[in-house]
């Protein structure tokens, strides 16, 4: 929200993409609150694989794999630990991925065809190619669980490749981040679809109505007011539960209700500035009432009530949660993923390493993504579908299509429902591993090569 006499200034993007103040700090903090929780992420990645190729491996397996009961009435979830908290915990993921979504549809680079079309052509050459290459590599096999790992170099994951960018300051401009933003989260919604339309199971059509049901209960509340999160928490719980017996995977009800969360506060600016000066008009006639710590106690309740109102609910959401997501849940998740045995398998450390699935993964995050995402540049560009943001050069898209093979969470996740083949998923994360690290070093070191070091920019 702006500040209560603070004009909205914009800032310049490319072209005439112009995108407000009100959209760039909150997201730009949220690629800085990504690029830390990217250190963690990788700590915890490194730990993982450590802990099951030591001699304490099955102490990995055991954990992750323990069997959980919760039972609530109706309400009955057997799953083992692993399971948990990805078919769980990963939906608080989803819910703040589904919240920067609509940011971006609302106010972002997103909300018009002009800014919205040069990302969005990157992000498809960026998902197209990678799956292509894929693709190529294991068709030969025949095998038709390998050839269902086509979705996991598509993913691109926003913790490491923001992360990436932000050891790289100054050099590159604030525009070009949110363009790499804007291409990491139309690669979110490509990967959200290919989740629920691809890597989902058999439907069960009566839990599915009935979850439909209750999201439509939330749009009437919305629409009636209702903003106690005592209503709408449980019900999103139980929304969960119906995705997760549905077989449509339960993460997928996590980006329903990010984009059902309201975008805009319920005050205005203006509106938040009136009342705040009515309330405190009275404060020195309140002073000095005999009552006067009642009546300052009300009218301080009063100002805080005009303050969260006057902050959209999607902004209070992902403020919250966020932290936990980036922080929490995903080192968690990745603790719990990243753990491949490369040693004991029925094939060796060199046969998984060339086999196909891992070649098709890591060439495809390696060269499938920067290719991807330049060639669909400069079509774009030449057809005048979009222009190139401020102080980018395509020399500086391809160091940003490199950081876009970074694929690491959602490449996991996509694994974990692509593979039963406990030899195809080590494969595969193996690949990731390598594409993964090799591409956010290339990118680096694209990125810092073709961009001088420029003076600070003034805190947009």
């Amino acid at each position: 929200m702006a500040g209560i006499d603070e004009p909205i200034h914009e800032t310049w993007l490319g072209g005439d993409s112009l995108v407000p103040k009100r959209f760039v700090r909150p997201a730009i903090e949220f690629t800085r609150v990504e690029a830390a929780g990217g250190g963690i992420l990788l700590v915890t990645a490194v730990i993982a694989l450590i802990w099951a190729n030591s001699m304490w491996y099955e102490s990995y397996f055991t954990l992750f794999n323990a069997p959980i009961e919760v039972a609530f009435g109706p309400v009955h979830i057997a799953e083992s630990f692993k399971d948990i908290i990805n078919d769980g915990l990963m939906v608080v993921f989803f819910f703040v991925v589904g919240l920067e979504i609509k940011r971006e549809l609302a106010v972002g680079e997103l909300n018009s065809l002009k800014k919205a079309s040069l990302p969005v052509i990157a992000a498809l050459g960026g998902m197209i190619v990678p799956a292509l290459i894929y693709v190529a590599f294991v068709v030969g096999t025949g095998d038709p669980e390998a050839i269902k790992g086509w979705g996991v170099p598509m993913a691109t994951d926003i913790a490491f490749s923001v992360g990436i960018v932000a050891l790289l300051g100054s050099r590159i401009s604030v525009s070009a981040k949110l363009f790499l933003l804007a291409l990491a989260i139309v690669d979110d919604i490509g990967a959200i679809l290919v989740i629920a339309v691809f890597y989902t199971s058999e439907i069960d059509f009566g839990y599915l109505a009935f979850a439909a049901a209750l999201l439509i209960a939330i749009h009437f509340a919305k629409k009636a007011g209702v903003s106690s999160l005592l209503f709408y928490v449980p019900v999103a719980f139980v929304i969960w539960f119906l995705f997760l017996e549905s077989g449509v995977h339960a993460t997928i009800a996590g980006v329903i209700l990010g984009l059902m969360t309201p975008a805009y506060a319920k005050y205005s600016d203006e509106t938040f500035r009136q009342k705040m000066v009515r309330i405190l008009s009275r404060w020195d006639t309140n002073r000095a009432s005999p009552d006067s710590a009642d009546r300052l106690d009300a009218d301080a309740r009063d100002l805080a009530r005009v303050s969260i109102a006057s902050i959209s609910p999607l902004n209070r959401l992902e403020h919250a949660l966020h932290p936990w997501s980036s922080f929490l849940i995903v080192p968690l998740f990745a603790l719990a993923n990243a753990g491949v045995r490369f040693v004991g398998n029925e094939a060796s450390f060199a046969e998984q390493v060339t086999a196909p699935v891992a070649l098709g993964v890591a060439i495809g995050l390696l060269v499938g993504k920067p290719l991807g995402v330049i060639a669909a540049t400069w079509l774009g560009v030449k057809l005048g579908l979009g222009v190139l943001p401020n102080r980018t050069s395509f020399a500086t898209v391809l160091g940003l299509g490199m950081l876009a093979g970074v694929g690491f969470t959602v490449a996991l996740f996509i694994t974990e429902l692509a593979f039963t083949s406990e030899l195809l998923t080590a494969e595969a994360k193996l690949g990731i591993f390598i594409g993964s690290i090799v591409s956010g070093l290339a990118g680096y070191a694209v990125l810092r090569i073709s961009n001088p070091l420029r003076p600070e920019s003034p805190e947009i």
